[in-house]
């Protein structure tokens, strides 16, 4: 079922970062200007205090990624936190010497210390953590603290940005290049508990929810330009089906069982896709079958 375009009203947050990283990306490449430097580290910590989530878009956001919005009666879904968190953690990227149209959503960790409350206004921080830089790529660790004026720290989360440099191969310390490492894969062994037929509007229905229009998710010619077949759907949208798939298949719909969670985004998922969510212990991975390559590589605590 289309998303309703009536929800893009409550993504002000979103589409002011991503406002923000074009305005940004255009004096890059047009004017030239390229902050110098590193940043200082820990970075600023940022606030911000946001309107309760509406009923309506707590429940579609649900529903869309698989979830049964009755099971979230009176709370948020903490997968669903990169929907508030989003436009501070990218202010929190603001100064950083590399060039924001480069970023890439490279995954995520969170833990849970208490439901979060769905009918009271959001107090979010969000902080530059660190910067591993190796030449080839920078990972940048941004810290996003969920409370509400009832529960404090409710849900803290980092998420991880990456800047590809450089195509050419890390030098181990003798100077020889290291070998390419090895595409993570579904284990031949995992157990299936779920299946995800995702739709080739997958990625603007997500946007809708989120905020996050980056118009490779969304427009094909954006997409191809930077070389993928056809839109890619969002990492958080991958994680938002597989924590549903873990609440549904593992542990009978009892979506306050995951305490603390962990992923990458390992492959972009293309539009449309038929992919299944594979266990083995606490760990998870998306993918098309056992052998072949994951999309996401995550794991759980209960």
């Amino acid at each position: 079922m289309p998303v309703s375009n009536r929800h893009i009203l409550e993504q002000s947050s979103s589409l002011g970062a991503l406002g923000r990283v074009l305005l940004t990306t255009l004096e890059q490449q047009l004017l030239g200007k390229m902050p110098k430097g590193a940043p200082k580290l820990p970075g600023p910590v940022l606030e911000a205090v946001y309107p309760a989530r509406s009923a309506e878009l707590v429940r579609d956001y649900v529903a869309n990624v698989g979830g049964d919005p009755s099971a979230y009666r009176g709370t948020l879904p903490p997968h669903m936190f990169s929907q508030w968190g989003f436009g501070l953690a990218g202010r929190a990227l603001e100064g950083v010497p590399y060039r924001m149209s480069r970023v890439l959503n490279g995954g995520c960790n969170y833990e849970v210390r208490a439901p979060i409350p769905a009918n009271e206004p959001l107090q979010v921080t969000a902080r530059l953590e660190s910067i591993d830089d190796d030449g080839r790529r920078a990972v940048m660790q941004q810290r996003v603290i969920t409370s509400t004026p009832s529960v404090k720290e409710a849900l803290i989360a980092d998420m991880f940005a990456i800047v590809p440099l450089s195509s050419g191969k890390k030098k181990d310390g003798n100077g020889a290049k290291e070998a390419k490492k090895e595409q993570p894969r579904v284990p031949s062994d995992g157990k299936e508990i779920a299946f995800f037929d995702v739709s080739a509007t997958a990625g603007l229905d997500f946007a809708k929810l989120t905020g996050d229009f980056n118009p490779i998710h969304w427009i094909p010619a954006a997409a191809k330009a930077s070389g993928f077949p056809n839109v890619i759907l969002h990492g958080f949208g991958t994680m938002a089906r597989t924590i549903e798939g873990l609440n549904k298949g593992l542990f009978g719909g009892d979506v306050t069982r995951i305490k603390k969670w962990s992923c990458r985004f390992t492959k972009p998922l293309v539009l449309p896709a038929k992919v299944s969510l594979y266990v083995k212990g606490n760990e998870v991975f998306v993918g098309a079958a056992p052998g072949g390559p994951a999309y996401l590589v995550g794991s759980f605590e209960i």
